[in-house]
Order: C-alpha cells, then sequence, then structure tokens
C-alpha cells in the first residue's frame, strides 16, 4: 500500500508537551534573528551602507555569487528592515514551531532559492539585498505543509497566513525598485521545502492483525473454520473413529490449554 494511503489526516495537537518546548525554541530562534538583523544594519549604517555595496548580490557577476549567503542580513535603509521585521517574525515563527532543525534546513534552501533568482534574473547594475525573499520562503512553506504533513491545524494557518498576507502577494509582479525575481524565488523554495522536509514520521493507519482462537476440533468442523458434512459414524481424517478416544482427546486439549500446561502435561506421564 502506498504511504499517502496509509498516513492519516490529524488535528495535530499530539504531543502537547513537546510541541510547546520546540514554540519556545522558535521563539528564541527568531529573536535571535531579528536581533542580528538589526546589529548587522547598525553596522551598515555606521559604514553608511558600505556593507550593501560590498556584500550585495550583483546579477550575472560570478564573484558576487559566495554573497547569496550575506544578502539577506543586509537592507538599504531603516524603512527597508522596518518593512520585512515584523512579516518575518510572524512567518518565521509559525515556519519553526514544530521544529527547529527542520527549519534551519529550509531557512538555508530558501536563501539559496531566493538568492539564485535574484543572481540569475535580477536586473544587471543593480545590487539586491534584503530578508524579503526569506519571508516568502518561510509564507510559501507554511501554505502548503499541513498537506504534506496531513495535519487539519497546519492547513488553518497556512489559510489564515494566506489571507492575512494576501497583499505581500503584489511584490511578486515586476515592478521598478523591488527585487521581484528574490520574491519568487524564495516562494519557490518554500513550496518546495513542504515536500522536502515534510513529517516522514506522521502516524499509520494501524493494520488489522489476524487473532489466533484455539478451538477444540470437532467432526463437524474443518482445520480452516469452515463447516464440513461427513458421513454418520465417520471420523475426520487423521483422528480417531472411536468416539471414546475422540473424547478423550478433547479433554486433553481443555487439560493441556493454558499457561500451566506443560506442568499438566508432566503430570498426566507420570500418572498422577
Amino acid at each position: 500500500m502506498s504511504d499517502s494511503k496509509n498516513r492519516v489526516w490529524t488535528l495535530g495537537t499530539d504531543g502537547a508537551e513537546s510541541l510547546v518546548a520546540e514554540a519556545r525554541k522558535a521563539l528564541f530562534v527568531m529573536v535571535g534573528i531579528l536581533a542580528i538583523l538589526w546589529l548587522v544594519q547598525l553596522a551598515n549604517v555606521a559604514d553608511h551602507y558600505g556593507l550593501t555595496n560590498s556584500y550585495g548580490i550583483r546579477p550575472r557577476d560570478v564573484h558576487s555569487l559566495p554573497y547569496l549567503l550575506t544578502a539577506p542580513f543586509l537592507h538599504v535603509s531603516f524603512t527597508h528592515i522596518e518593512s520585512s521585521s515584523g512579516p518575518l517574525f510572524v512567518v518565521g515563527f509559525l515556519a519553526a514551531y514544530r521544529g527547529v532543525g527542520r527549519f534551519l534546513s529550509l531557512t538555508g534552501l530558501v536563501i539559496v532559492t531566493s538568492g539564485l533568482a535574484a543572481w540569475l534574473f535580477g536586473d544587471p547594475g543593480t545590487i539586491a539585498v534584503g530578508a524579503s525573499g526569506v519571508v516568502f520562503g518561510y509564507l510559501g512553506y507554511i501554505l502548503v505543509r499541513g498537506f504534506f504533513d496531513r495535519r487539519g491545524i497546519d492547513i488553518m494557518i497556512g489559510a489564515v497566513m494566506a489571507l492575512c498576507f494576501a497583499y505581500q502577494f503584489t511584490v511578486l509582479l515586476p515592478k521598478a525598485g523591488v527585487g521581484y525575481q528574490a520574491h519568487i524565488g524564495g516562494l519557490v523554495g518554500g513550496l518546495a521545502g513542504g515536500w522536502l522536509f515534510r513529517d516522514r514520521s506522521a502516524a499509520r493507519k494501524p493494520k488489522a492483525q489476524p487473532v489466533a482462537t484455539a478451538k477444540a476440533s470437532s467432526p463437524a468442523s474443518s482445520g480452516t473454520g469452515t463447516t464440513s458434512a461427513l458421513p454418520a459414524g465417520t471420523a475426520p481424517a487423521g483422528t480417531s473413529a472411536d468416539p471414546t478416544a475422540a473424547g478423550q482427546q478433547e479433554h486433553t486439549t481443555a487439560v493441556y490449554s493454558g499457561p500451566r500446561a506443560d506442568l499438566h502435561r508432566e503430570l498426566d506421564d507420570l500418572g498422577i
């Protein structure tokens, strides 16, 4: 049977204690990420945004490929970082609360996909920086995670986030001064992450196990559990035709059943 048929849809409220623990970790992680972004921003301002110019993504410039990893931490103004911080914290926490380990892997994926999209398709002569591509990556992950993990609560969270951040999807369209390429790349990475980092330990449907029941054999019953008609006075194959022997066999079966069957058998052998 296929994996999709075996897996069970749940509300996702099981393991409440571990879920709360992971949510606490997710909160600390997101606070730490925002703290790093703002510390980098302060250093960038002190350097007159020299970090942005030096470590941003320059489309199709091979030398700027390593800066795919640094660009999300850089911004061009306080307005820029302020517009990213709120959505980043909300969607980042929702993406991380089911497992910080998977969240960190997802973060690496969306940083690469959003950065590559900006590097491959960005306008020449521009510098791409900002965490908005990562925001769209987290959002894409939240939208599909519930379907891949088969958790109803995560599907509802994804639907609510889609409604709350619907206005954000307008920046996926081409617009001067907006790095929509990175936004699209991040969104694609998040959607792919929903499948790549799906919960493979989700509960499966329990399979029915056959229960063996011991029954005393009788002349009217066959070994497969189906009723057999035998001529009168004829014993089933492998049994004695003597009704007394048959009675003794049934009695022996009854005596030797149960947890002390071996003891009873030994006592009978001794004639006790």
